[in-house]
């Protein structure tokens, strides 16, 4: 994982596009630059089934009964999605035992090219925190519109595709709620502060739900 990680470790200071999340709305940064999209939080969200990276049937049950981040790219990005898992390694490795409830979904935007096997080997050269989750092109699509995810593919000089796409990784509640977002390239202390206020609501919530 580390040398994988470190090739990509100057990337994180190459550039920051912002994700602001609040009151109601979202704005979601695109890996590609230029403005985000703008979209009620209350409307994010569906149900799927799909494949995750061990080839198992996974649904959006998944996403229910402790705190979830969701980030979409693909295995053959070329610098932001190297980066953000390397990012979320060190999340995970620095929250230790306090994290071990949070769980990872890295979604492909290129599921033409991402086989279960591609996603297994691209996530676990990471961290083994995330499980990369594929499946027939039109179900994922929906998924990404669900969340409205920006991806787009775009042409490159050999004949061959790279893929656009939105950056950051999403946060959600125990209830698969979307609680806000980490930006790319987000100061380390900033994420590790948004993922443990994450935690506390999290745990407030379920504590609510508890039988008395």
């Amino acid at each position: 994982m580390a040398t994988t990680g470190r090739k990509w470790l100057a990337a994180l200071f190459a550039a920051g596009l912002l994700a602001l999340a609040g009151g109601g709305f979202a704005v979601w940064q695109k890996a590609g630059g230029g403005p985000g999209m703008v979209t009620s939080v209350a409307s994010l969200g569906a149900p799927f089934e799909l494949i995750d990276h061990d080839g198992k049937p996974i649904s959006d049950a998944v996403l229910k009964g402790h705190p979830s981040l969701l980030y979409f790219g693909f295995t053959r990005c070329p610098e932001v999605c190297p980066t953000t898992l390397y990012e979320m390694s060190g999340w995970f490795e620095e929250l230790g035992n306090e994290g071990k409830d949070i769980r990872a979904y890295f979604v492909t935007v290129d599921p033409e090219r991402d086989d279960p096997e591609t996603m297994k080997g691209y996530a676990e050269a990471f961290t083994d925190r995330v499980t990369g989750i594929t499946g027939e092109p039109d179900k994922v699509f929906a998924l990404l519109k669900a969340w409205r995810v920006y991806w787009t593919k775009v042409p490159t000089s050999d004949g061959d595709y790279t893929m656009d796409h939105t950056a950051s990784v999403f946060m959600l509640g125990p209830d698969g709620e979307f609680e806000g977002t980490i930006s790319y390239g987000e100061a380390k202390e900033t994420a590790l502060e948004k993922l443990r206020l994450l935690l506390k609501k999290s745990a407030r919530s379920l504590a609510g739900k508890a039988p008395a």
